[in-house]
């Protein structure tokens, strides 16, 4: 089984996020659950949401404790809260921000994971330049589709399109698809 936790905080997409790598692996033929963890329901709260992926039914409905994936959306989190906590020795982590993983004060995480298996994308960024809003979901799903490969980017791209219509939709899928590229090219520096 492999299990996803996301971290962000209220009004990013959390919830939808989860929901939405949960509807690319059933695209990819897998079972999928995918489902929240509130403390106080306002915008900006922290916000946990939670993906299983596993190719038999899944039983199990408590939170994800020690994920093969972490997705951080708001960096702002990195310094109250240890988003990586259980983190498994060969899983991957994705922040969204421009700064370094030493920059961000990650670089022991860096040092004690596989190479690769932790980045960095400027998520908001690909988010303001396709959407035009901050919203750092889609594009971290990309990003995830590319540096763990847990779901295909093909399926990725299905589940956006079947969630949001027309312009809304394809500036996700083009936003993930960025964030995608960006992850693949940062791995073929790293070969």
């Amino acid at each position: 089984m492999v299990e996803i936790r996301i971290h962000g905080r209220g009004g990013q997409g959390v919830v939808t996020a989860a929901d939405l790598l949960a509807m690319a692996a059933f695209e990819d033929g897998h079972y999928a659950q995918a489902f929240p963890s509130f403390g106080s329901e306002r915008m900006g709260a922290p916000v946990v949401s939670y993906c299983r992926i596993r190719d038999e039914k899944i039983r199990s409905r408590e939170p994800v404790l020690e994920p093969n994936v972490v997705s951080v959306q708001d960096p702002t989190l990195l310094p109250i809260m240890d988003v990586f906590s259980g983190l498994k020795p060969d899983g991957f982590g994705l922040v969204n921000s421009a700064k370094t993983l030493e920059e961000l004060g990650l670089k022991e995480l860096e040092e004690r994971s596989l190479p690769g298996h932790i980045v960095t994308i400027p998520a908001t960024e690909i988010a303001l330049e396709h959407l035009g809003r901050p919203l750092p979901n889609a594009v971290l799903l990309g990003g995830i589709s590319a540096l763990s490969g847990v779901v295909r980017l093909e399926s990725v791209l299905s589940a956006i399109a079947g969630r949001f219509g027309g312009k809304v939709g394809q500036a996700n899928q083009a936003a993930a698809r960025a964030a995608f590229d960006l992850v693949m090219e940062m791995k073929g520096n790293n070969a």
